[in-house]
C-alpha cells in the first residue's frame, strides 16, 4: 500500500497537476493555432502570390527503373511547402507564447522599493563643509 500512496502524493502535487493542465492547455492551443494559420492564413497568402495552396509545394525527384523489369519506382517528393506552413505555425505560437510571458512578467512584476540615497563621496562631503563654512 505504500507505493500506491507515494504515487497519488506524487500525482496529486500542485506541480504535476499544473503541468498536465499546461501539456493539455498547450495541445489545444497548437490545434487552434494550425488551424488558423492552415485555414486562414495561407489561403489569402497563397492567393496574393498566384494561388498556391502551400501543402501542395513539393519538388519531385526523378523516378528510379525497378532493375531487370519495364516498371519505375514512384518518385519521391521534398513536401517543402509543408515545411513552410509548420513554420509559420511555430512562429504564431512563439509569438502568443512571447506575449503571454510578456504580460504575465508585467502583471507579476514588483514595484521597486525605493533605495536609498547613496552614501556622499569624501570628495562630496568636503564640499558640503567648504560650502557651509562660507555661509558662516
Amino acid at each position: 500500500m505504500g507505493l500506491i500512496q507515494e504515487f497519488k502524493d506524487f500525482a496529486m502535487r500542485g506541480n504535476v497537476v499544473d503541468l498536465a493542465v499546461g501539456v493539455i492547455m498547450g495541445a489545444g492551443f497548437g490545434k487552434i493555432v494550425n488551424s488558423l494559420v492552415a485555414d486562414v492564413l495561407m489561403p489569402p497568402i497563397g492567393y496574393l502570390i498566384g494561388g498556391v495552396k502551400f501543402t501542395d509545394l513539393k519538388y519531385k525527384l526523378p523516378a528510379l527503373p525497378i532493375p531487370g523489369t519495364d516498371q519505375t519506382l514512384d518518385p519521391a517528393t521534398i513536401n517543402y511547402g509543408n515545411f513552410i506552413q509548420t513554420s509559420f505555425d511555430f512562429l504564431i505560437i512563439a509569438i502568443c507564447i512571447f506575449g503571454l510571458v510578456k504580460v504575465m512578467n508585467t502583471i507579476n512584476k514588483k514595484p521597486a522599493a525605493p533605495s536609498a540615497p547613496p552614501e556622499p563621496t569624501p570628495t562630496e562631503k568636503l564640499l558640503a563643509e567648504i560650502r557651509d563654512q562660507l555661509k558662516k
